[in-house]
Order: C-alpha cells, then structure tokens, then sequence
C-alpha cells in the first residue's frame, strides 16, 4: 500500500493519481462524495485473498436527500444514490479528461463539432427489466436541460437542439454551435427512467441501470439500495449499503469508532487527521475529483458592489493559514480555481491577490474616504459543515483587521443549497464548489456560483461573457489549449465577485475491512467493486 502525507506548506495542488488509500492529514468536504466511475481504490489494507461476496456497507453522511434537488450534487446522500443506482453515457477517469465508455461504447463527432454520434450498449435493462435505448438518452438530456430541476450543466444540455434517436442503440446529438465541454456532460447526465420521473420528483422510486436498486429512503435519516443482481457490468459483492444522515460531525466520528458504520463522509479536518493515525482506519484521497472552498459576494449588495472592497476582502484572506489549520495543510491556496493539471491553470496569476493587509487597509481607507459607509456583513455558512465554522471564524478575523465587521451566520444546508441557487445570499457567504477538475468552460457556463448569464453573486457583465462562451463555444480539442483560458482568468480577477481560498482534495474515512471504493470525476462514490471483510456486516 502506497501512503502519502501532504508536503507542509503545499504551494501548487498536486496533479491527480490513481485513488490510493492513504494514512493522511486532510480534511472531507460536507459535499465531497458524488457519480459513477469505475476507478478503485488502489490496494486496500487487510485486501488479502481478495474480494469476498455479502456484507451490507453501512455509510454515515451529515447531508440528506432533496428529491427535487437529486440531480444538483448539493448533499451525500443525494450523491450515493445518483453514483450508485444511475449509470452515465462516459466516465472520465480520475487521472485525466480522457473519456472511457460506459453506455456509450464509442463516439465521434462531425460538422465541424456541431454533431456527436455515440453507440450505446445493447445489453442494459432498467431495474424494472425495461430495456435500455437511445430514447433513454435523449430523455434524460431533455430532463437535465429542463430548468426546474435547476442542475449545473444545464445551458450546455440546453444547447444540443437535435435528438436521432431512429436507431435503438445509437443516437446522434446536434448543437447548436460547438461544446467544448460536451463529454463532461455525458459523463455526469445519470441515464433516468422516463415512466418514474414523478415518483423521483416524490422520493418515491429512483429507477436507473446500476449496480444497486434503491430500496427505500426516510428523510432525515437513511436511504437503502440493494444489489443489482444483473447488473451489465457484473453483480457487485455487497448485499447492499445504507447511509445514515448524522449530522453532528462528532456523532459521526462516534458511530465511525463504535462500528456502527463503516464509512464517514463530513468529518472535521482535525478528526481526520486524528483517524488517520490509527491502523483500524483507513483514509482516501479522492486525487482528480478536487473541490475549492471560496468567499462569495453578493454585488447587489450596496457596499459590495464596489469592487475595492471586494478586492480588500481579497487581499485580507489569510489562505496558507486556513489550508494548513482547517484542512491540515491538505490543498493549496490560491486565487483562482483550478488544479494546477487544468489547462486553464496559471500560477502567477494565481497568485494575484497574495495575503497582503496593508493592501487590504488601503483600499478599505480610499472606500471610506469617499464617505460610502461599510456596514456589518453578513457572512453565512452551512452550519452541519464543521470546516465551514472554522473557515469562517478566520475570515472573521481577518476582515477584522482591515476594518470589516461581518456577522457570522451559521444557516440549515437545505437553506444554503437554496440561496445557492437562488442567489439569496445577502451579503458574504463560505461555500464548496467543483467543476474545475473539468474541461474549464464547464464551470464558466454552467456552475451556480460562476455561471457568467446567471450566478449567485448576481454579477453579470459582458466581458465575462464573452469570455465564458468564447471558452464553451469551441471544438472539444481546442478545450485542452492553455490559451483558449486567458481571457476568462483575467475577468474572473478583474471582476472578483468570488474570493476563492484554495483548491482541495477531498478526503472519506473507512474502517480497515472496507476495500475497493470507487469514486467519479465529479466526487460521486461506486460501489459495484467494494467488499468487505474481517467480520463486517
């Protein structure tokens, strides 16, 4: 088993490797586990023999399903279900943005990129035994574009305006002008059933191809899936998985150590860093499925709007000391959101707003001096997320410093998902996101903090505009060149309506006798290759 310990001081985000059990300080993200990847964890402790058939994995996760917010990647509970009852069209491996099939056996485009012709497996059934064609596709493109499911990838599912589906097992997609990001699309569309998308809108039945079948799910406290015995890619070992809602973090760590569960998604990173020295646990790194931690501004806001003091706010963040005492030095901060194997990766402008007070107080001054009042600010968080507290408790102080009062507002996740998406954030706010480890036009376009025609900061302005479609409308092969990005780096520094702290590597925690966990690019957990052993459940 290969174990790995973060440098100290990490100045760059490390490039990806394949996913290895690890004996690390690192921290796990409230929204880390999320979609379908067969990518394993590498060799596992107490692996042995090899795998062993039976056992049902018990997983505790501090966030709940949101039915009419399945498909958002917004809780852990709503991720395992996606990840494992749902299959995808593609699957990006962990290590790079080169697609591998799934249900999609092959792919090409033509017309200059404007068309993507893909050929489907002809040996899928629903788990209700319905079997899986082309119609499936285009059904579940259509519902992903759909805004009242109000999904990340939304614009780019809205641009594909043609559907040939006159073939069961293959179809052909026509866009409206070239995506470049159209493979990340299909590798995070989960494939849905068409005749039970109310009961899903309910919570009622989740019906897709996977290697589990949902069972049942209690709000606020579990969801059960059970093994897909025909499941195309072979039956998986386990009997099933069950995930707990815990919310308390603690409780958590708690239920990890008594055996109540076997997994723990949501610890603090102290707790991790503590588990970690212990032989009975295990923690992975989820290398290629990195997230960021990051300051909003809402820029309706009246004293927000300006952007000196958005630019104070940046420049007051004391981002190597947030890495290194909430995250345990597990991740690398920097002004911008990409890892640095992201062709839109630049490290000198990355390093653009470099913790500088006196900067910060200066700016604060030239506000002040023009007679614009600051106001207490709120500065919310989601309150389940104990790294978010933390996190906080250090901007507080900073902004502090240089002359910023803000209050800290701890809020429901339900609550923050919504204001999220709805852009109801009043003020500042400290929150997660993903979507960088991506082709880079994926975040631009399509995620709720970023998205340059409608994002939560409400920041809308043409320079970034064009710079987001110039980046999206391309051919998939251009997308790799670094200099399709420079222009979207400059606005997104210029107009700082996000403050970002630095780019993660999500951590899970798992007793010794859970082995092979599979995660997804977009941090989705597998399980169709996980056993158990040593006397598990």
């Amino acid at each position: 088993m290969t174990r790995r310990s973060p440098a100290p001081h990490p100045t760059r985000a490390r490039r990806p490797a394949p996913l290895t059990a690890v004996k690390a300080l690192a921290p796990v993200l409230a929204l880390s586990l999320l979609a379908s990847c067969a990518s394993a964890v590498g060799e596992s402790k107490g692996a042995g023999a090899g795998p062993t058939a039976g056992g049902t994995l018990k997983v505790g996760v501090t966030t709940d399903l949101v039915p009419a917010s399945a498909f958002t990647n917004s809780s852990a509970v709503g991720n395992a279900l996606i990840g494992n009852v749902y299959d995808s069209l593609i699957d990006y491996p962990l290590t790079s943005l080169k697609p591998k099939p799934k249900l999609a056996t092959s792919w090409k485009f033509s017309d200059g990129g404007k068309k993507l012709t893909l050929q489907l497996r002809d040996d899928v059934t629903f788990h209700d035994g319905r079997p899986f064609t082309s119609k499936d596709v285009a059904f579940s493109i259509k519902t992903w574009a759909d805004p009242q499911w109000t999904v990340q990838l939304q614009r780019t599912a809205a641009a594909i305006t043609g559907f040939d589906t006159s073939k069961p097992h293959a179809i052909t997609l026509t866009f409206a002008h070239p995506l470049s990001n159209v493979l990340d699309l299909l590798d995070m569309v989960p494939i849905i059933d068409s005749k039970t998308l109310d009961q899903l809108r309910e919570g009622k039945a989740f019906v897709g191809t996977g290697p589990f079948k949902f069972k049942s799910w209690s709000p606020g406290s579990k969801l059960e899936l059970v093994r897909n015995d025909d499941y195309w890619g072979g039956k998986p070992h386990l009997d099933g998985v069950e995930i707990d809602v815990v919310p308390d973090p603690q409780s958590l760590v708690s239920e990890l150590r008594s055996g109540q569960i076997d997994e723990a998604i949501g610890l603090t990173g102290r707790d991790v860093s503590t588990l970690s020295k212990d032989d009975a646990y295990t923690v992975t790194a989820e290398d290629g499925a990195e997230s960021q931690v990051y300051v909003g501004a809402n820029v309706n806001n009246p004293a927000l709007s300006d952007v000196r003091l958005r630019q104070a706010i940046a420049y007051a963040l004391d981002r190597k000391r947030i890495i290194d005492e909430v995250y345990r030095g597990y991740g690398t901060p920097g002004d911008l959101p990409w890892p640095d194997y992201s062709p839109a990766y630049d490290e000198k402008a990355n390093q653009e707003y470099a913790y500088d007070p006196a900067k910060a107080k200066k700016l604060v001054a030239e506000v002040k001096a023009e007679g614009k009042q600051i106001p207490t600010l709120p500065l919310v968080y989601a309150s389940n997320e104990a790294n978010y507290d933390a996190t906080a408790q250090i901007v507080q102080e900073d902004l502090a410093e240089i002359g910023i009062k803000v209050q800290l507002e701890p809020t429901e996740q339900a609550e923050v998902v919504k204001d999220l998406i709805g852009g109801g954030f009043k003020g500042l706010w400290i929150l997660g996101h993903s979507y960088a480890q991506y082709t880079p036009s994926t975040l631009a376009v399509s995620a709720y903090p970023f998205n340059a025609d409608n994002n939560t900061s409400h920041y809308i302005n043409k320079g970034y505009q064009a710079a987001a479609d110039g980046a999206w409308q391309q051919s998939a092969e251009k997308a790799m060149q670094p200099s399709s990005y420079a222009a979207l780096n400059e606005q997104l520094l210029d107009g700082l309506f996000l403050m970002e702290i630095g780019v993660l590597t999500p951590q899970h925690v798992t007793s010794a006798s859970v082995h092979d966990v599979g995660l997804s690019k977009r941090g989705e957990p597998d399980y169709a290759r996980t056993y158990l052993t040593e006397g598990t459940s």
